[in-house]
């Protein structure tokens, strides 16, 4: 299975800024020293034309001329630096990467991503450009595929997302989320799921399954682009909800059996993930990676390109 990674473009945050960002680096490691048969990419560089599918040309021109005003870089949660520039298109071009990968494969990974609180003009919630959504509809673009579905796991509504694709049948759009968590304004994807706080293992995975269910009646992907939030965890500064990682697990592992019984291949992105030890957040990713890869070699044996 092939990963892509971009966290050797570190942002300058100031101290006790919240954002965990050695978080990527730990995981890229930890991927190599603890799983076993994962090649690991580097991510490549995101054109101003291929942000163009999902972002207006003239915020992608303000973010990559440092015009952001002091109230947008609020918003986004971030500082402008080149760095940040160049971190968002490489995060972007690793996700493109996973789906390139796994269209050929069955599955594939970004060591980051799901920066689903982008919309198409401006950057919030640490996220700059939207890479599930230039993605997909790059994929579109060069006719691999027709119909993509984003499986949005974060414990925080895409909602950059849902507004971006809002009148694109051809791609579907699924968050299960925390009801009463950031963003405070939803936006409507095509399939919502609004949970409780404290919502526990048994509670979200069947909620889940009848999610998944729901779409697959609807819809009928080519390629899943899941991203894999570790914030549903019990332990997340963010996340108010009370998953186990035992329960992310089997959260992983219900989406990728859905995939495989139908074929599809699967990209996965990291998205959030904010636990109050950050060991924590870095051991829930590398188990997704770990089941991703375990699940790449049926996907592979199964799954004709």
């Amino acid at each position: 299975m092939k990963a892509f990674y971009s966290d050797h473009f570190v942002l300058p945050l100031p101290s006790g800024h919240r954002f965990p960002m050695q978080k990527y680096r730990l995981v890229r490691e930890g991927v190599l020293a603890t799983v076993p048969g994962v090649k690991i990419h580097e991510a490549a560089h995101t054109t101003d034309g291929v942000l163009a599918l999902a972002h207006h040309p003239t915020y992608i021109e303000r973010v990559s001329g440092g015009h952001l005003s002091p109230a947008e870089q609020k918003t986004i949660g971030f500082p402008w630096s080149p760095q940040m520039v160049e971190r968002s298109r490489r995060s972007a071009g690793a996700t493109i990467a996973a789906c390139r990968s796994a269209l050929e494969s069955g599955i594939a990974a970004n060591l980051a991503g799901g920066t689903h609180h982008a919309y198409a003009d401006r950057g919030e919630g640490f996220c700059v450009f939207n890479d599930a959504a230039i993605a997909a509809r790059l994929m579109q673009a060069e006719r691999r595929v027709r119909r993509v579905a984003i499986v949005d796991l974060d414990v925080h509504q895409g909602n950059g997302t849902a507004s971006i694709l809002a009148r694109d049948d051809s791609i579907f759009t699924l968050s299960l989320h925390g009801e009463h968590n950031y963003p405070f304004k939803k936006e409507d994807s095509d399939l919502d799921v609004d949970l409780p706080d404290g919502t526990g293992d048994e509670e979200y995975l069947s909620a889940l399954q009848a999610a998944l269910s729901a779409m697959f009646e609807r819809f009928s992907p080519d390629l899943i682009i899941y991203l894999a939030g570790a914030d549903p965890h019990e332990g997340d500064r963010l996340g108010r909800l009370h998953l186990t990682v035992e329960g992310l697990a089997a959260r992983d592992r219900t989406v990728l059996d859905h995939a495989r019984e139908r074929h599809i291949p699967v990209a996965i992105a990291m998205a959030g993930g904010y636990g109050k030890n950050i060991q924590d957040t870095v051991a829930i990713h590398i188990q997704t990676i770990a089941i991703a890869s375990a699940y790449a070699w049926s996907a592979h044996a199964d799954f004709n390109p």
